[in-house]
């Protein structure tokens, strides 16, 4: 089976940002990813954002761009119109996340209260124009009463008319394996891509870890420690520990990897490389 490897960026929110994001999806570019997926902030703050970094990828570099699209603050009536603006611009591809709550808030109002409301909208709006992507969570979301519950939640997507689905990061792939395995036995027959996160900050990927509530395994937060603020030797240790976790998944059936580049090029070119990714081999499409 082949395997697909996509990118994700995040849009700059200042003006002076723009010209670096377009450099970076410039040098990432030569990985010949299948597609890269860009998301917004919490709660919807730039989703316009979003859509000029859609734009801007897909006539500046030609690639393949999914944007994400989320429950909070949208209408059916917003999300159409959205959508039809995405598919003039020539975009086959969505990420469809319920989407960061802003802080102290319940679930989104309205008609889309979870991804899989907005995933059947999609659907009956506009039939099979577009291959969605939903999220799953081999830990388990930090809101989900249970595993079995986040199962189904999961499930339900699928049901919706979820193609395939990106995982949050991890850095145990026997989470993977058994939540993928859990999928199967349940009928969700998508593929469940990997989402990969480099480690080249101990604070930072704290900061991240607890807020989506990926877990880091005590052996390699205890080495980061160790290393203080060298980020040299964070970054080393880094590449060591996710190319063996990328690897092993990719050993065990993965189907590609998506990793989250955080707009940065090194992290991403070094993982690639010690992986042994052609960036010359063409990649699969979805459409």
């Amino acid at each position: 089976m082949n395997k697909q490897y996509s990118l994700e960026f995040f849009p700059p929110r200042a003006a002076e940002a723009w010209p670096g994001f377009e450099q970076a999806v410039a040098e990432l570019r030569v990985l010949k990813p299948a597609y890269v997926s860009v998301t917004f902030g919490a709660g919807g703050s730039v989703q316009s954002g979003t859509v000029d970094a859609v734009q801007r990828i897909r006539e500046q570099q030609g690639l393949d761009t999914a944007p994400h699209l989320s429950c909070v603050n949208t209408t059916p009536e917003s999300v159409d119109a959205l959508l039809a603006r995405y598919r003039e611009m020539g975009v086959r591809r969505l990420v469809v996340l319920r989407g960061d709550l802003p802080s102290g808030a319940g679930l989104p109002a309205g008609p889309f209260r979870y991804a899989s409301d907005l995933v059947a909208h999609i659907r009956k709006t506009f039939g099979d124009a577009f291959h969605i992507e939903v999220a799953a969570y081999p830990e388990m979301h930090p809101q989900a009463r249970d595993p079995a519950a986040d199962l189904r939640n999961f499930c339900t997507k699928v049901a919706a008319g979820a193609d395939a689905a990106i995982t949050q990061y991890f850095y145990n792939a026997d989470a993977y394996f058994d939540f993928c395995e859990r999928a199967a036995a349940a009928g969700c027959q998508v593929p469940i891509t990997p989402g990969i996160m480099p480690i080249t900050n101990r604070r930072q990927l704290t900061r991240f870890s607890n807020v989506c509530g990926a877990e880091i395994p005590r052996w390699i937060a205890l080495r980061l420690e160790q290393y203080g603020d060298d980020l040299a030797s964070i970054r080393a240790f880094g590449l060591d520990v996710v190319s063996r976790l990328c690897q092993t998944l990719l050993d065990g059936g993965a189907p590609g990897l998506h990793v989250y580049t955080l707009n940065k090029v090194e992290p991403t070119v070094d993982l690639f490389a010690r992986l042994g990714i052609d960036a010359g081999e063409p990649q699969a499409q979805a459409r």
